[in-house]
């Protein structure tokens, strides 16, 4: 397996009056950013500003598209047929590419969000709609996607490159699927152990399961979630643990 990866952080997710995550601590640790677009967070505003953030510190910025719900921050399962979600994508993914045409900056990725990215990974017909998408508004774009899941072969036939996303505080079910977050072994909640296994993912291409299985799973691109309640502490432990390692932390588009 690779001895380099990207390590990513869905960020600007706050919009208005509301707050959350921990973007500015989060920042200088990682090498990717997924940039929310208005539908599960987000606003104009925030979009703008976690562009020029991006832009200081030579993060590479990617469109976080999801669902309309904003209430439910984007995880909660709203059926959408595959023309929906393609619409869905492409104007999310519009509407950042334009804020990052007027920064002078260029996306590097896209990454879909919470109940879209779930529900893409286990369908087809979502997963090759999302991939369209983001061919259809920039062929250079980078589909991250979970690992293993139907995003990635969806991505390679619309012609895009691909890059496997695993999570490094997030558990996985014997199939490669994330454990669901309304479950309380859903997160990983020690650094430590956080960042051996992705250490092993990166390495050996393998990750340990809730029921103690060892499955294959490919990581290009290791997500941090900036709305966990030990961001940026991760984040930090993850650079340290990669360099002990010799493992090199880059964009995917700076290989």
């Amino acid at each position: 397996m690779s001895q380099a990866v990207d390590l990513n952080c869905d960020m600007g997710e706050i919009f208005g009056a509301y707050h959350m995550g921990a973007d500015d601590e989060v920042f200088p640790f990682i090498t990717s950013t997924n940039i929310a677009c208005g539908f599960h967070g987000g606003d104009p505003g925030v979009m703008r500003r976690t562009l020029a953030r991006a832009r200081e510190l030579g993060v590479a910025p990617g469109a976080h598209p999801g669902l309309p719900d904003l209430i439910g921050f984007g995880r909660r399962v709203i059926e959408a047929s595959a023309e929906e979600v393609y619409d869905m994508v492409v104007y999310q993914v519009g509407a950042l590419a334009g804020f990052a045409a007027a920064s002078g900056v260029r996306l590097q990725h896209v990454k879909a969000h919470g109940a879209l990215y779930n529900m893409a990974a286990a369908r087809p017909e979502l997963s090759a709609a999302i991939a369209r998408a983001v061919r259809d508004v920039d062929a250079g774009l980078v589909l991250f996607a979970l690992s293993g899941s139907h995003m990635i072969p969806a991505g390679e036939a619309a012609g895009l490159a691909t890059a496997s996303e695993v999570f490094a505080d997030r558990n996985y079910l014997n199939d490669g699927s994330l454990v669901p977050r309304g479950r309380p072994d859903a997160q990983v909640h020690d650094a430590d152990a956080a960042v051996a296994r992705a250490i092993r993912m990166v390495r050996d291409g393998i990750v340990t399961t809730v029921d103690g299985r060892d499955i294959p799973m490919r990581a290009d691109t290791i997500c941090i979630h900036g709305d966990g309640p030990h961001a940026a502490v991760f984040a930090r432990r993850l650079r340290d643990g990669f360099r002990d390692a010799g493992i090199a932390v880059q964009a995917m588009g700076r290989r």
